[in-house]
């Protein structure tokens, strides 16, 4: 390397670095979780957890919370309570509770953190059916409150019947023109447990309705793809477990006015448990059909629901923006949507079996 060049990057390299705004961690306040609630007023209550991390002992999470009209006034009123200056930079977690989430809305809230470089774009948000700050105060485990919504949030993304969700997929779907963001909502059962209850839907930012569990599997299957799910059969007073589900979904515009879109679902499983005497060809076969008859049935009516909610989280509209010319957005939400006719096409192949009761 020319030696010039050398010398000129090694002047430059401490002016840059000193640049830069350098904070020790012992110094301040990474906080992993931070909750808003609904408060008398119409005003906003801000809960922030952090762990506390001592000698040879677990970390001991640790709540401040503070009430305000916006997000900055909050976080002020925080920093004055707090021994030490509060970071973004650990966020795992940001919960709303759904009074807040139906009565306000979240996105003043959430365009905070879209807009703050030091916060990921990979981060969870969530609703939940109890108060942010009452999720916040219990004891889920040893690795701290954020951690473990966090994780609970992925693993059931992961395993389970959640579609994948972020900051930068809500924001994404959000800003998408013909599609609508969701989210999932927490249950806390007591102080020691909470659980996932549903996937909410929103529209302008705030909550319409929400999708049970018993439902997520189909809502699922519409919106995002699975690589490891699991569904129960029942077929002639038996009960099959199909376990190992993998599925894509691929739509067809299949005509324009109106429009008809059709949605093909392959589904492929094994069966690890069966309570019937004997799994034969023949039973299998019935299994496939009953699964297939359930999601066409299921897919079906979340489609319809969300036409009469005036929402699309599947994301219908962006499909067909993308095959229409001078697609006119007013003219979907006002007309087109409402009469679009969806057709569900599932296939279900069967490709081992398991265990037999």
């Amino acid at each position: 390397m020319n030696k010039k060049i050398l010398a000129l990057l090694l002047f430059f390299v401490p002016v840059i670095s000193g640049c830069v705004q350098r904070e020790i961690l012992d110094d301040i306040i990474l906080m992993e979780g931070i909750g808003f609630d609904y408060a008398e007023g119409d005003q906003i209550t801000g809960t922030i957890l952090y762990p506390d991390y001592k000698k040879e002992t677990e970390p001991e999470d640790v709540t401040y919370s503070a009430t305000g009209d916006i997000m900055k006034t909050i976080l002020q009123d925080i920093q004055r309570q707090a021994a030490r200056p509060v970071a973004f930079g650990s966020v795992e977690i940001v919960v709303f509770d759904m009074e807040l989430a139906k009565k306000k809305g979240i996105l003043q809230l959430i365009d905070a953190f879209q807009r703050d470089p030091a916060v990921g774009s990979g981060i969870f948000l969530a609703i939940t059916e109890n108060k942010a700050k009452e999720l916040f105060n219990g004891d889920y485990g040893l690795r701290g409150n954020a951690r473990f919504i966090s994780m609970l949030i992925d693993h059931n993304i992961q395993r389970e019947d959640l579609p994948k969700t972020n900051l930068q997929r809500f924001m994404g779907d959000f800003y998408q023109i013909g599609k609508t963001p969701y989210l999932p909502v927490i249950k806390q059962n007591s102080k020691q447990k909470i659980e996932l209850s549903g996937v909410a839907l929103l529209k302008y930012g705030k909550v319409v309705d929400v999708v049970s569990n018993e439902q997520s599997f189909f809502f699922k299957l519409l919106a995002d793809t699975f690589s490891n799910g699991l569904h129960r059969v029942e077929v002639d007073g038996k009960e099959a477990a199909v376990q190992s589900i993998t599925s894509t979904n691929r739509f067809e515009l299949t005509n324009r006015e109106p429009s008809h879109v059709t949605v093909h679902i392959k589904i492929g499983g094994t069966i690890n448990e069966f309570t019937g005497n004997k799994l034969t060809e023949s039973v299998i076969k019935k299994i496939e059909q009953k699964f297939e008859e359930e999601i066409e049935k299921n897919c079906i009516q979340l489609v319809q629901r969300f036409q009469e909610k005036e929402i699309d989280p599947i994301g219908f509209g962006q499909f067909v923006k993308s095959k229409t010319r001078n697609f006119d957005i007013n003219n979907w939400w006002e007309s087109a949507y409402k009469q679009m006719e969806v057709t569900i096409k599932p296939v279900v192949t069967i490709k081992e079996e398991g265990v037999i009761e």
